[in-house]
Order: structure tokens, then sequence, then C-alpha cells
């Protein structure tokens, strides 16, 4: 249970920040990524903590609890990397490339870290790391379907930028050249 703390101390923070958002009279959600301006820069470190509505935290909260779990479970030496640089990379890359809007929510640190575990796992070569590659799979590959501009709301160049973060991090960690 220690090793999962780390998941459940940032869920309760995006957590937590929504209900301010929702109990005060700021709007937080202002501080998301806008890309290529000097003020979209904070929303690199601040727009994984930050959510539009009840249905896009709780459709964050799900995935987050499994795969960061995941993360935290079996690849405990790098697991706050590959967390902290999911959010820097894939922020990041928003900021550099995204259409201008304000790109929030946790679904970009999502793409990375299952991104992570399933290159990882081939990496390392492990059978326990493989299995864990090919369930994310099975549980998660229509995430794919995130990848594309089907909707004008949700921010697909975060899921991208995600998943590019999430391959980065498995190549620094595990591949071996």
């Amino acid at each position: 249970m220690k090793k999962l703390e780390p998941v459940l101390i940032i869920l309760f923070l995006f957590w937590a920040v929504f209900a301010i958002n929702l109990i005060l009279p700021v709007n937080l959600n202002r501080f998301g990524i806008y890309p290529r301006t000097a003020h979209g820069l904070w929303g690199i470190i601040f727009s994984p903590f930050l959510h539009a509505n009840i249905f896009h935290i709780i459709s964050n909260s799900v995935p987050f609890i499994v795969l960061g779990s995941m993360v935290f479970l079996f690849y405990t030496k790098y697991a706050l990397r590959v967390f902290i640089y999911s959010i820097l990379i894939s922020g990041t890359l928003v900021w550099i490339f995204a259409r201008p809007a304000i790109h929030i929510g946790m679904s970009g640190v999502i793409y990375a870290l299952a991104s992570f575990l399933i290159f990882a796992g081939f990496y390392k070569k492990k059978i326990a790391s493989i299995l864990i590659s090919v369930l994310v799979i099975i549980l998660y590959g229509g995430l794919v379907w995130g990848l594309l501009p089907n909707n004008f709301y949700v921010s697909w160049e975060g899921h991208i930028c995600g998943a590019v973060a999430g391959y980065i991090l498995a190549s620094v960690y595990y591949k071996k050249n």
C-alpha cells in the first residue's frame, strides 16, 4: 500500500483543486496550457490538476488510478520520475505544438503512463513486464481513438504529446542499445 501513496496523493490533489474551483468564485482553469504564450507556460505544471467538469475528472480518475498504480507497483525505481517527467514533457510538447486553446486535464499524463507501460514492458523483455504491456493494450487499447481530432473540446494534442512522452521515458529508462 505504501507504494500506492503517491497515486492517492495525486488523485486527492486533482480532486481538491476541482472542489476549490467549484466552491470559490475563481476560474483556476485559466491556468491551463495556452500554447506559445508566456502565461500558458504555467499550465505545463498546473494543467493536469485542472478539469472542466465532473465527467472530465471522473473519466481521468479511473485510468489514472489503474495506470498510475501499475507504474508505481511494477516500475517503482523510476515511477515518481516517470510521473513528473510525463507532466513536463507532455505539457511542453502541448505548449509548443497544440492549437490555440486552454488545454487542461490529466489525460496527457494518462496517455504517457499507458505508453510508458507498453514500451517499457517490451524493452525490459521479461515475461512479467510483457504481460503488463499486453494487459495495458487490452484494457486501454481504445485510447488510440483519443489520438484523433474527433471532438473540438478534447485535447487530442495532449493525448498525442502524452503518448510521445511515455515512449521517450520508456526509451530513456529501459531501452538497451
